[in-house]
């Protein structure tokens, strides 16, 4: 899989243009379109003149959108001078993971990157709301999340976090082996044990995720004390130095129900380099 349109979700805030800076810098060497897009909502008015002052308030947004697109356009040129990249601007009406959804099919998208502002809470400190609603809406199409105004390093290890049960497939890892590739990183295969043996599927997933990766560095490690493995991870990520993290999920409302997990809970390290989202497609 080649790289070619990588789309960034922009509020114009800080996190926002970082986030774009910082897939700039990671995708340096590669030829490639991005695509800044800033959703901007319906405004709902209940004065007198409603669709008139509306009607005006909307003109408002979308000149003020694009506006604030072409400074951030004119300012990532500036920043990067990378001659190999291009950029688009988008300013669509509506809400975001729906504007996302209709732009990842509309331009062909290859990831998505987003900021994360991480505010107050155990699940905005693991990500921004707006990306846990965009993964839960977005199945097909890799997101990358940045967060908070990180400063950029080269990435050296990406961990990728499996319990072998899916996602092991060339094709739901293919935009991790892209990243490790053009990035020369090597991937550290972290396994959650849950159970001590492993069951028939898991070996076979085990054997193909090691086929994926025969043309790339890497490592293997497990999890074996399930109760710690919040820790376990952190501790992991901390003492190898890790500077990305990757995660494969296969079904909507998954973020929900793994945010109650203690190792989401714990693992304000999350919040420290940037997180990589795949969709299974086993």
């Amino acid at each position: 899989m080649n790289i070619k349109n990588i789309l960034v979700a922009t509020d114009f805030s800080n996190e926002a243009y970082n986030a774009l800076y910082y897939a700039t810098q990671i995708f340096a060497s590669t030829a490639c379109t991005f695509y800044i897009v800033h959703a901007y909502e319906d405004i709902v008015l209940s004065a007198k003149n409603a669709l008139f002052t509306g009607q005006k308030e909307m003109e408002h947004l979308q000149n003020l959108s694009q506006e604030n697109l072409t400074k951030t356009e004119h300012k990532i040129v500036l920043d990067t001078g990378n001659k190999i990249h291009k950029f688009n601007t988008i300013s669509v009406k509506g809400s975001l993971p729906s504007v996302i959804s209709k732009t990842i099919e509309s331009h062909e998208i290859d990831l998505v990157v987003l900021g994360n502002k991480g505010k107050t809470g155990a699940k905005e400190l693991f990500m921004g709301s707006n990306t846990i609603q965009i993964a839960n809406t977005i199945t097909t199409c890799p997101i990358l999340a940045i967060p908070k105004e990180i400063a950029f390093k080269p990435i050296e290890e990406i961990a990728f976090v499996t319990d072998y049960k899916k996602g092991c497939t060339k094709s739901t890892i293919s935009m991790l082996l892209n990243i490790a590739n053009i990035t020369d990183a090597s991937i550290a295969v972290l396994h959650i044990n849950e159970e001590e043996i492993m069951t028939p599927k898991q070996v076979s997933n085990q054997k193909l995720l090691d086929k994926c990766l025969m043309q790339t560095p890497h490592s293997y490690d497990e999890i074996w004390n399930y109760a710690d493995k919040a820790n376990v991870i952190q501790d992991f990520i901390a003492e190898r130095d890790i500077s990305m993290l990757a995660m494969s999920y296969h079904r909507r409302k998954f973020f929900e129900r793994f945010l109650h997990e203690p190792v989401i809970m714990d693992l304000s390290i999350y919040a420290t380099i940037p997180f990589l989202i795949l969709p299974v497609q086993d």
